[in-house]
């Protein structure tokens, strides 16, 4: 019934304030402000490692998820992390543009839909720590998978992890840097109670942040986590 509601929602805002594309001004399409020319420029991830979203000409495993395999049982990125798409991203993680969440994540459901993502019970928003979320006054990683869950009709759940420690900002490290920085990050408080979670991010990089939160929820009894990420960066 909610997401029912939410879509007539939708509908009549579309219809009150037709959308325009937040790239380049064009009227928006689907109901969302982003124009056909700029949505087919978008960089549609299509062929990735199964284990880490790493892009590659063909879908498998990479060589490095050969050699090291991740926690995580699948990962899964709409794209990869590349103009004009890296706008949308800084915009809504330091731009305060919260508004960017409803376009992200239906790109985001659109790519699980499409790709045949498999199903979790609960996605799992990678969680801020209250210092940083203080700081910045909201996590763009809950709003952007409130946006998917409601679009996917899947739970989300940003209260059962909780990340109990502060880390220094992953960019500038190196690979082993960004695993030492968050390694026992992420404590879970409360068991999720189902079998199969995706844990949520806006960007993957190395998979160092979401690895150490599926560690978790792995120590903690979930038999299935995924991970889903609006796009993948370069190692």
């Amino acid at each position: 019934m909610t997401r029912k509601v939410d879509e007539a929602i939708d509908a009549l805002l579309a219809y009150l304030l037709p959308p325009q594309c937040t790239l380049c001004g064009a009227a928006g399409v689907d109901r969302l402000p982003l124009c056909a020319g700029c949505r087919d420029e978008l960089p549609w991830l299509a062929t990735a490692c199964r284990l880490c979203a790493q892009p590659l000409p063909v879908a498998g495993v990479c060589g490095h998820c050969l050699r090291r395999p991740p926690p995580q049982d699948g990962a899964h990125a709409a794209f990869r992390y590349a103009p004009p798409l890296d706008r949308l991203v800084q915009g809504l993680k330091f731009g305060r543009r919260l508004g960017l969440a409803r376009l992200t994540g239906a790109l985001l459901a659109q790519a699980a839909t499409a790709q045949h993502w498999p199903r979790p019970d609960l996605l799992i928003p990678v969680p801020l720590h209250d210092t940083r979320l203080r700081q910045r006054g909201y996590d763009q990683a809950q709003v952007l998978a409130r946006e998917v869950g409601r679009r996917l009709d899947v739970p989300v759940n940003w209260r059962t992890c909780q990340r109990v420690r502060a880390t220094a900002p992953q960019s500038g490290l190196d690979r082993v840097a960004r695993r030492r920085n968050v390694r026992g990050a992420f404590a879970v408080t409360k068991p999720p109670g189902v079998d199969h979670v995706a844990v949520l991010d806006d960007v993957m990089t190395t998979g160092a942040t979401v690895g150490a939160l599926v560690t978790a929820l792995k120590r903690a009894g979930v038999a299935q986590v995924d991970v889903w990420t609006l796009c993948r960066a370069g190692r």
